[in-house]
């Protein structure tokens, strides 16, 4: 059984029906399945197991503490890419020694955080980075652990937003430029090396590209090798795509299968960063229908949430699955599901096939992952609660914002000049 499955023509959340959370935790609120996230983590884990990999889920994916907190207990590293990011790895108990940074742009605050946790290692993605990393840990009287962010220009077929193995991304470096990138590492005080690094990009439906950048990487991991550059572990990064509405499942075994064969006879641990994977089925967003209107022959449904809550509609044109919490029969009629926002792009769908009325609840699934964790106070719109569900349990993981607590870092700053004196009176801050 699914854990968003129909039960008395009510859509359930394991054992919990939709229209009570509603009426607990109010609307827009993503609700996600404790047994899915656990599911899809065994799932994965268990597919790459004659590997015995190190599954380092990304944080950008979902970031809520106790959804972190809950795959630490689970066993999974993190994959991060920011402080902030490292500082909720840390406070949900997870390992920094089993967790890697990422990203094109690590400030030296930073640097100085990551070599503090004793992090696993940083993927460097730039000559610039390498260089500040290993000042930073020189003057800190340490070797930073780190593997190059390689780009193996391979086409993930996937939407060019998120598409990052391709020669003209911004991320990584590109392998033409690697071997002597690695020669100069291998140089410098502050520098260990200690792995290899790539991801080609999310939402990949196929085999192929991950086959292609893995034979470009191991040409360069023998490369290294020639030059007396040996290697810890190679990580592989993540992109396995989910099912939003009718896509084929990604072939895991096939991978993992392919991947093994690769690894047979190299002393390299194999690192893996999925994150859509683990969490996307889990998570639905709950909420409700305003108003409904038509204009000539097209209709709309109004809802409270909008694309501050969930803007993968708008930004990647994706359509989600949508979910009456009653359940209902099919429908001749199409209609699109947009947002109170004053923007043309806040839609959560177009001409989706679904009847609605002002009060009836709906579901958007398959938003666990890149939902919350992208929203925004856009419209000065609190961002929505978050709640776990475990069998018959519900519990609030994160609360509704209130626009007290969005204007208060602002009025707090109300009338003070530029040192952060208060002035005397409202003229003088208009002088």
């Amino acid at each position: 059984m699914t854990p968003f499955h129909y039960r008395l023509d009510v859509l359930h959340c394991e054992d919990v029906p939709l229209d009570r959370l509603a009426k607990t935790f109010g609307t827009p609120s993503y609700i996600y399945s404790g047994s899915a996230i656990d599911s899809a983590f065994s799932t994965f884990q268990d597919a790459f197991s004659a590997t015995k990999p190190l599954i380092c889920f990304a944080v950008k994916a979902n970031s809520n503490l106790s959804v972190l907190q809950r795959l630490a207990k689970l066993g999974s590293g993190f994959d991060i890419v920011s402080g902030g990011e490292l500082e909720r790895v840390l406070r949900a108990g997870g390992d920094p020694s089993k967790t890697v940074f990422s990203g094109v742009g690590k400030t030296e605050a930073e640097i100085r955080a990551a070599l503090t946790a004793q992090i696993h290692c940083f993927n460097v993605e730039s000559a610039e980075e390498l260089d500040r990393i290993d000042l930073v840990a020189q003057h800190m009287g340490q070797q930073a652990p780190i593997s190059l962010r390689v780009n193996p220009d391979v086409n993930p077929d996937t939407h060019p937003y998120i598409a990052t193995g391709l020669k003209e991304s911004k991320f990584g470096i590109p392998i033409e430029q690697a071997l002597k990138l690695y020669e100069r590492a291998a140089t410098l005080s502050g520098i260990k090396i200690v792995g290899i690094d790539c991801h080609i990009g999310s939402q990949i439906t196929q085999l192929e590209p991950y086959e292609a950048a893995m034979d470009a990487l191991f040409d360069l991991v023998d490369q290294l090798l020639e030059k007396g550059i040996v290697l810890r572990h190679i990580d592989l990064g993540g992109g396995m795509s989910v099912c939003y509405l009718d896509e084929q499942p990604f072939p895991l075994a096939a991978l993992a299968d392919s991947v093994a064969l690769k690894l047979r006879d190299r002393d390299l641990q194999l690192i893996l960063e999925p994150g859509r994977y683990i969490v996307a089925d889990a998570g639905i967003l709950l909420t409700e229908v305003l108003y409904t209107k038509h204009n000539g022959d097209h209709g709309f449904g109004i809802i409270d949430a909008a694309m501050n809550d969930l803007i993968r509609p708008a930004l990647y044109g994706s359509p989600q699955k949508i979910l009456p919490v009653k359940a209902q029969s099919g429908t001749d009629r199409s209609i699109d599901i947009v947002g109170p926002i004053c923007e043309t792009g806040d839609f959560l769908a177009k001409d989706y096939p679904i009847r609605v009325q002002a009060g009836e609840l709906l579901a958007l699934a398959a938003v666990g992952a890149y939902g919350m964790s992208m929203s925004s106070n856009y419209n000065t719109r609190g961002r929505a609660a978050e709640v776990l569900i475990d069998g018959e349990e519900a519990r609030l993981i994160r609360r509704r914002e209130l626009v007290e607590e969005l204007l208060a870092s602002e009025t707090d700053c109300l009338h003070k000049d530029s040192s952060g004196e208060v002035l005397s009176n409202q003229s003088e801050a208009k002088q």
